[in-house]
């Protein structure tokens, strides 16, 4: 399997099957950061945690603080696909993935600005 990042119509392919989406929240500026993998019936949310908590970023009462980290496993099905914003205030979109980390606008060998990006399960 492979992720695919779509952005102003190029389309970037990764080889991995589990990454890590990693970002810091525009308003709160707290890093937030979710496991995913990448299956056949799409992209799968298997863990989420917040550095701290606050406007729009409560963490839910399931969560446990753990190392610092308010982290809990979100329960629902495979998602066809992520769409990604950049604000611009926060930084980019961290893709992280066997211990190195990369932005967006490193993945797409430019910087992206303020353009979409859509995340999927590539079709091989």
């Amino acid at each position: 399997m492979s992720l695919c990042l779509a952005s102003s119509g190029v389309v970037k392919a990764l080889a991995l099957v589990g990454f890590t989406l990693a970002w810091t929240h525009s308003v709160e500026k707290t890093a937030w950061q979710e496991d995913w993998r990448v299956t056949p019936e799409g992209l799968e949310l298997l863990q989420a945690r917040v550095k701290g908590s606050g406007a729009g970023m409560e963490p839910p009462p399931e969560a446990r603080l753990v190392d610092g980290w308010f982290q809990w496993q979100p329960q629902r099905g495979p998602l066809s696909r992520i769409v990604l914003a950049n604000s611009g205030v926060a930084g980019e979109w961290r893709v992280c993935a066997e211990g190195q980390c990369r932005t967006v606008s490193e993945i797409f060998g430019h910087d992206i600005g303020a353009a979409t990006i859509t995340m999927s399960a590539c079709n091989e």
